[in-house]
């Protein structure tokens, strides 16, 4: 975003066949590592694939950047739950990477009700001449075995395995809908819609609650919890956001059940904008703090929202993502794309802020030059290494020829997940069954 916003550059697409795309190759969540060296995505049919990036070759400096499949594994299976009759689908939802330590890779994985620990690493050697064993892997007859022979490790093709070291199970009655690695990378919280759990790595058959808004009555149910993330740098902070639109900044030093929050972030509601579909529309779908620790993002339904984490009573910046919806809000009220969530995210230093619209849109804005820009993630215009051109939508009156009304708008394409690379300006999009990539302009 530095330079000219239309010399963003598309990569390389990772994009599976549309022809025999199924429901269960959805992409339902993309997570950057903290390197940025891996993108993970999962998607509606429990799997998890890994992209890796090519390193640096002197012959070929341009391919520095592209993304690779790495690993691919079913993380999740379809469950059912005999006591509730319920089927449990197997839909990652979402993906958060641990610090890298040694030369192996940790990821955590959720869907509905389950979260997983999962190890990715490599092998490139075998062992060979087992005592008891045949190459083959029979065991050999005792009797036989005159002499006692030294296993050594013979070179083989690379192989990437994952393997779930733990599985975090049974500790939600309702859909998990985040979970967040804590600082000190010793603990992660998993929330679902009424409760939140801190749960030790370490340890997989209890978790602590730490936060409960069941109500003894269900009937006066008014809210649910909708998001939730630690604070990057302080392990005792943590925010977690509301169908309400509120947000609730809770410290575990004051109290082991965090039901009585330390900061409590509501925008008052403009009353000449009041209407039926109000709560609905401000109900947030995500929250995120930024690198710096010091602001939260939030997005709703038409808007992203800035926080800054000393002021409580209103934003700090809004930026309208599609405000031409509003008139629409009836239709997609009853086509359910009213509930849809939205995702957003920070770029590295905190100066911009990207999220996703329909019709394959998404829109990045500059926090400190105000500009913003419209882009759109399609296969028709990704070939590799093409300059994306922005799109603007027209409302109502003449329409230029490279304006796109906002009844002809496809509101089945939509990108609600996407990622952005922790120190360079490369995003991952994931629109329906494709994931895109694109980065900056290289000279």
């Amino acid at each position: 975003m530095e330079e000219d916003i239309d010399t963003r550059k598309i990569n390389s697409s990772f994009l599976r066949d549309h022809s025999y795309a199924t429901e269960a190759d959805i992409i339902s969540t993309v997570e950057f590592n903290h390197t940025g060296e891996l993108l993970a995505t999962g998607d509606k049919g429990g799997r998890v694939v890994i992209f890796q990036r090519e390193q640096e070759s002197r012959n070929q400096p341009h391919r520095r950047g592209e993304y690779n499949v790495y690993s691919t594994f079913q993380s999740h299976e379809p469950e059912f739950d005999y006591l509730k009759s319920l089927e449990i689908e197997e839909k990652i939802n979402k993906i958060r990477w641990l610090p890298q330590q040694n030369a192996a890779y940790f990821l955590l994985s959720t869907n509905d009700k389950t979260v997983k620990l999962w190890k990715v690493s490599e092998r490139d050697k075998r062992p060979e001449g087992y005592n008891l064993k045949d190459e083959d892997g029979r065991f050999r007859d005792p009797s036989m075995i005159t002499m006692l022979r030294v296993p050594v490790l013979r070179p083989m093709d690379l192989m990437v395995e994952a393997t779930p070291r733990r599985v975090f199970a049974n500790a939600h009655t309702y859909h998990i809908n985040s979970i967040s690695v804590n600082s000190d990378y010793e603990t992660y919280m998993s929330a679902d819609d009424l409760r939140i759990n801190l749960w030790n790595f370490e340890i997989t058959n209890q978790s602590f609650n730490i936060v409960d808004i069941k109500p003894a009555n269900m009937e006066e149910l008014t809210e649910v919890i909708t998001a939730a993330e630690f604070h990057p740098h302080h392990c005792n902070t943590f925010v977690y956001s509301s169908s309400k639109g509120t947000i609730r900044l809770c410290d575990m030093r004051a109290s082991a059940l965090c039901d009585r929050h330390s900061k409590f972030f509501e925008e008052p509601e403009d009353p000449s904008n009041r209407s039926f579909f109000s709560e609905i529309i401000s109900s947030i779908s995500d929250v995120k703090f930024s690198h710096s620790g010091r602001y939260i993002m939030t997005r709703d339904y038409l808007t992203v929202k800035v926080w800054d984490l000393n002021m409580e009573n209103r934003p700090i910046e809004t930026y309208q993502v599609h405000d031409y919806l509003r008139s629409k809000l009836c239709s997609l009220y009853e086509n359910d794309c009213i509930f849809d969530k939205f995702e957003c995210v920070w770029n590295g230093s905190d100066s911009v802020i990207m999220t996703g619209s329909y019709n394959n849109f998404f829109r990045m804005f500059d926090r400190n030059t105000k500009r913003d820009v419209t882009l759109e993630a399609s296969r028709e215009n990704s070939k590799p290494r093409a300059i994306l051109k922005p799109r603007k939508v027209c409302v109502g009156g003449k329409r230029r020829k490279d304006e796109i009304s906002v009844d002809s708008l496809d509101f089945s394409k939509k990108i609600l997940h996407t990622a952005w690379h922790p120190s360079e300006n490369i995003i991952a999009v994931a629109a329906t069954n494709n994931l895109y990539i694109f980065q900056d302009k290289v000279n």
